[in-house]
């Protein structure tokens, strides 16, 4: 599938090497923006529950936010979402990354980890077969 999707599953010893790993799993601005939306529409979801004392938003949220995301890992990043191995450590990292974004600080921090999207050689070369 692309970077990481037949690995097996990596262990973490805490939540900022992990945090490395998630970034590196978001290298593409598409995939960032992709999460980006569906964080703020299942975060738009949870805001109308709340203000209209309806549950049915509640249930539209995780479908919006992990439907968008999901998608951008199969079809933007090319990988296997870092979700299914880690789903809380997952989803602590999505609201950070999240944050960064609308703060506009998230480039500070894939400079920090050195994470570059795939260059278009390398990704044609993991695709021949």
């Amino acid at each position: 599938m692309g970077r990481s999707g037949g690995e097996a599953r990596r262990e973490f010893g805490s939540m900022e090497e992990f945090w490395g790993f998630y970034l590196g799993q978001h290298s593409k601005p598409g995939t960032r923006r992709w999460h980006f939306v569906g964080t703020l529409a299942s975060l738009a979801c949870a805001l109308l529950a709340a203000a209209t004392g309806r549950a049915a938003p509640l249930l539209v949220a995780p479908v919006l936010g992990y439907g968008m995301a999901w998608y951008s890992h199969f079809f933007v990043e090319g990988n296997r979402p870092a979700t299914f191995g880690h789903p809380v450590w997952s989803l602590l990292c999505d609201y950070r990354m999240f944050l960064l974004i609308l703060t506009g600080r998230i480039d500070g921090e894939l400079a920090r980890f050195r994470v570059r999207p795939p260059s278009d050689a390398a990704v044609a070369s993991a695709h021949k077969d």
